[in-house]
């Protein structure tokens, strides 16, 4: 087995990280209107700068800002679509665990016009990020096309904007292709579409949701490869790009269940992406059957390692599933990261900034260990 120096890396992880209390504070600050977006910038910038440091001193390839500059890990990136806006609506997302149940409430939104791309999403932010990293590649992280139309379905989108629903994919799709470009043209060779969806499809109580908003919840996943592959299949040379499909992560809740089985055949072998970051790191994921459906050329990153509580997992135990896994893919196509981000919001997930490192260090020297 070889280092990869393209991505997916053997050790990787997906993106967000644990948010520091300085940053938490200035946040606050900014929101009561006692420090200006200047000065809410500068304790991002020192946050980033440190976030940087700590996944470069632990040995990983790849390193992300955290998604420090946002509030949750899609919602900042789809309201900044042209023709996509906020409604009064509050959209609320069950969420659960072993204690009990939650909710995540956003603003729901609207497709209210033509979906475009004016400003460049997270451009400064990426600029910004591969202006400070020294051995690491600079990963961004954003949410998929299908994360627009997911949570409200055909009733979000104006009838009298697109009366064809296929003018609306075409036009998101295309505004996704160009992001992707100017993203290229930025520099960024490591991009990572994040999807909850096509992990939420493989649930039957997510499905019947989806069927009783009258949509073909069956095929919906379909639909969703073909708008990521227009999204991506003009992508700047050099640039890798993976996805990350997991069940939910609010504050170490979840919000589905079931494994990959449904959508696999057709997600590993349609999807044009270069590797699948999956959440693997209890029950609720599955068994490993469905990565014999992965096809050569494509990697699998298992997420073993739990972003959802602080206790540590040991090598050995991440070592026996890895050689389970590898009954169903070669290990060469296998790496590892933990199973979500650490902070998909702003409020992160119960466990300590020390247990955050801990599991990140575990990751690389547990790949380092089988791969070399």
């Amino acid at each position: 087995m070889t280092k990869r120096h393209t991505p997916p890396f053997r050790a990787d992880h997906v993106g967000s990280l644990l948010r520091p209390a300085p940053l938490l504070k200035a946040r606050e600050e900014f929101k009561a209107g006692r420090i200006d977006a200047d000065e809410l910038k500068s304790v991002e910038d020192s946050a980033i700068i440190d976030a940087i440091k700590l996944q470069e001193e632990i040995g990983l390839q790849s390193a992300t800002d955290g998604e420090f500059r946002r509030t949750s890990w899609h919602m900042d990136f789809i309201y900044q679509l042209g023709g996509i806006a906020k409604t009064d609506e509050q959209l609320q997302v069950a969420f659960k665990n072993a204690e009990g149940t939650t909710s995540f409430t956003s603003a729901a939104l609207k497709v209210n016009d033509q979906v475009t791309l004016t400003d460049t999403i997270f451009a400064d932010a990426f600029t910004f990020l591969k202006n400070n990293v020294t051995t690491a590649t600079p990963k961004l992280t954003i949410p998929s096309p299908s994360m627009v139309h997911y949570r409200g379905g055909a009733a979000a989108i104006d009838p009298a904007i697109y009366p064809n629903v296929d003018q609306f994919w075409h036009d998101l799709s295309a505004a996704y292709a160009e992001e992707v470009r100017r993203l290229g043209e930025l520099g960024c060779t490591y991009l990572q579409l994040d999807d909850t969806s096509l992990a939420y499809l493989n649930d039957p109580a997510q499905r019947q949701m989806i069927a009783e908003r009258g949509e073909d919840a069956d095929h919906q996943h379909l639909r969703y490869i073909k708008q990521i592959n227009a999204a991506i299949a003009n992508r700047p040379e050099g640039m890798s790009i993976t996805t990350h499909s997991c069940r939910g992560n609010f504050q170490s809740y979840w919000a589905a269940e079931g494994g990959y089985d449904f959508v696999a055949e057709a997600l590993f072998n349609e999807l044009d992406v270069d590797g699948f970051f999956l959440e693997y790191d209890d029950a609720r994921s599955g068994g490993f059957e469905p990565l014999r459906f992965m096809p050569k050329g494509k990697m699998v990153v298992l997420g073993l390692v739990t972003t959802k509580k602080g206790a540590l997992e040991s090598k050995d135990q991440l070592k026996r599933r890895i050689e389970e896994a590898s009954q169903f893919v070669p290990l060469d196509q296998i790496c590892l990261s933990p199973q979500c981000g650490f902070s998909s919001t702003v409020e992160g997930n119960s466990l300590t900034f020390e247990e955050q490192k801990a599991k990140l260090r575990l990751v690389v020297e547990t790949a380092n260990e089988v791969w070399g």
